[in-house]
């Protein structure tokens, strides 16, 4: 994911307590303070951002000194990361899940399958084809389901497009059928579409932007670990494997 957009969406916590000095300064070289966590070694830990990035602060045990980095174990292992990814990304990430499944998609496969893949789609997007159809083996054995926003991004009539196939009586099926033609399907497009199917399309962009991608397909699925995960482009052999089958 594009950690930095995320950081955009999270609401600042209020100091609970006074920061030392140390740290002190280390904000007001432009560090946004976020919380304190514990920190091993006997130190005291801060989360904080800079320049839209996950930063961590550590304070010495006499608490006269400060330290920004990343903090390492024995084993290599970068402790720092995991806090960032734990107490900012992950929780940032679960909700843009959750706006995602508040927004206006469609339902592709059976409800009830248990691996969920939201998807954004531009109706002349060869890649979003070309993923539909890699897919197909996936959902149409039941084990996952596409929840597919449109966006309108690609050319000056992708959002007649969209918002033709988001007219139709039954969009879902009607999306179904339009990839399954290879795009050819016809649609019926208004010269003017309806302001409340643009403000749809307008909408799941808004969402696209948030997560931080800028072309289609974005695709976006939870790993085991319940944190968000976002392929940019057509993936690959390896990720879709990964993105289908992972629990």
């Amino acid at each position: 994911m594009k950690r930095s957009l995320l950081l955009t969406l999270l609401p600042l916590f209020a100091h609970a307590e006074e920061l030392p000095a140390p740290v002190k300064a280390i904000e007001k070289q432009g560090i946004t303070i976020i919380k304190s966590f514990e920190a091993p070694g006997g130190m005291k830990g801060w989360l904080g951002k800079y320049q839209d990035m996950g930063v961590t602060i550590y304070l010495t045990p006499d608490g006269k000194h400060a330290i920004s980095g990343y903090m390492y174990d024995a084993q290599g292992a970068n402790l720092s990361e995991q806090v960032i990814q734990k107490e900012i990304y992950a929780p940032a990430g679960r909700e843009l899940w959750q706006r995602m499944e508040k927004a206006h998609w469609l339902q592709d496969g059976n409800k009830d399958a248990p691996k969920v893949i939201y998807l954004f789609a531009d109706p002349f997007c060869p890649y979003c084809l070309q993923f539909w159809q890699q897919a197909r083996p996936w959902v149409e054995s039941g084990k996952v389901q596409l929840r597919t926003l449109l966006v309108g991004v690609i050319k000056p009539e992708s959002s007649g497009a969209a918002a033709a196939i988001l007219a139709a009586k039954d969009p879902a099926k009607t999306w179904h059928d339009y990839e399954k033609s290879g795009g050819k399907l016809p649609l019926t497009v208004a010269q003017t579409p309806p302001s409340a199917l643009l403000k749809t399309l307008k909408d799941n962009e808004a969402i696209m932007d948030a997560l931080g991608a800028s072309a289609t397909p974005a695709i976006y699925y939870m790993n085991k670990q319940n944190e968000l995960q976002q392929v940019a482009g057509l993936p690959d052999a390896e990720q879709l494997k990964i993105m289908m089958t992972t629990p």
